[in-house]
């Protein structure tokens, strides 16, 4: 049966949580179902979505901007209710915290569905006071919860946990089925924004240590500026070891499917994240990969020690460093890791997690009938 389907975020700006929504909205379009989403503000760098896709503003307005906090708050809740009474979708799944209190605030008397979805650690995002009084209000509302990770799974209470699926990012086509390099280059890569909870301070001081061994080998990072002072410490670092020769910061690229496809070594230095987009691209494109074992379990959902990767301690520069230096010193068996972490291709390709949500979403639907 064809659906109306609305996505609820703040945008559509280039991160994890919107690259999802995008792929997702594009599927569904591209299955025949009428597809909205609905977006607090335009960003400057966002995803493209296919031309089926209709996007609908559902934030403040310019004559809103001067009025005080709490009533812009409101204000935005008042939109996205009047968006769901106006449009009537089938069900309304909302992206990441604002985005989930917002829907669930708006949802009485819309008769619309909600499935919300956590895209984050939990700790640090959705246990301060503010959280603790929303969360028992606003979340029994929710007709059900996708998690990334069981970790974020296990940090709600029963009655979320009971509701929910536990659903992985989809790749983007572009990372499956990438040639083996006939040859790898010395070089060590990670994707992802320069930004402080990526810890990349610390990678960079690793690969110096990493370079004393092998001078040959440069470190190259790939990833917009975060605008969070992140990208003027990096160069501090580089600048304090004289090491512009052998560690770069490339910036974002559309093109990562090419950019790291040959790169000898994947480092992934987290010390938080949900799923990361960037290490499932990593493990598709068949990458030697050492990761942070970071909360809320999101490497070691998709990882196994020695298996497919090696998993190392959160913000353990000499792990790291180690860590990099083995998959150096050991191409084999870094080319065993790297054709067993192809495999996550398997399980985690668009057409896959997209069944699992058009499930839910079935699912969460009828039940309501």
């Amino acid at each position: 049966m064809k659906r109306k389907i609305a996505f609820h975020l703040n945008c559509l700006e280039q991160g994890g949580a919107e690259r999802v929504v995008t792929n997702l909205a594009d599927q569904f379009a591209g299955e025949g179902h009428e597809v909205l989403i609905a977006t607090e503000w335009q960003g400057e760098n966002e995803f493209r979505t296919d031309s089926r896709v209709r996007r609908v503003h559902v934030g403040l307005k310019p004559e809103d901007e001067k009025k005080n906090r709490i009533r812009k708050f409101l204000l935005r809740v008042r939109y996205l209710r009047q968006f769901m009474l106006r449009e009537k979708p089938d069900i309304l799944i909302a992206f990441a915290q604002r985005a989930n209190y917002r829907a669930l605030m708006a949802v009485p008397g819309t008769k619309v569905p909600v499935l919300i979805s956590i895209r984050t650690d939990p700790v640090g995002h959705y246990d301060a006071w503010s959280d603790k009084l929303q969360i028992p209000l606003l979340f029994p509302r929710a007709a059900g919860c996708v998690f990334q990770t069981e970790g974020q799974r296990e940090f709600f209470a029963p009655y979320l946990q009971e509701n929910s699926r536990v659903i992985l990012n989809p790749l983007n086509g572009k990372y499956i089925g990438v040639p083996k390099p006939g040859r790898r280059k010395k070089e060590v890569v990670q994707s992802g924004r320069l930004v402080d909870f990526k810890n990349q301070p610390m990678l960079l001081r690793a690969f110096v240590e990493v370079h004393k061994k092998h001078p040959d080998y440069i470190l190259k990072i790939y990833g917009g500026d975060s605008f969070d002072g992140t990208k003027e410490i990096l160069e501090g670092i580089i600048a304090e070891n004289q090491a512009q020769d052998y560690i770069r910061l490339m910036g974002a690229s559309d093109a990562l499917e090419k950019d790291l496809a040959e790169a000898a070594v994947y480092a992934f230095s987290s010390d938080w994240e949900g799923l990361p987009n960037a290490l499932l691209e990593a493990m598709a494109l068949g990458l030697p990969i050492v990761a942070t074992d970071c909360p809320c379990g999101g490497p070691r959902t998709v990882m196994k020690d020695g298996v497919n990767g090696l998993l190392i301690p959160i913000k353990d520069q000499k792990a790291l460093a180690d860590g990099i230096c083995r998959l150096i010193e050991e191409p084999e068996y870094a080319e065993q890791l790297g054709d067993k972490a192809r495999e996550i291709a398997e399980i985690a390709n668009g057409k896959a997690i997209y069944g699992q949500w058009r499930d839910f979403m079935e699912e969460i639907i009828e039940g309501r009938k």
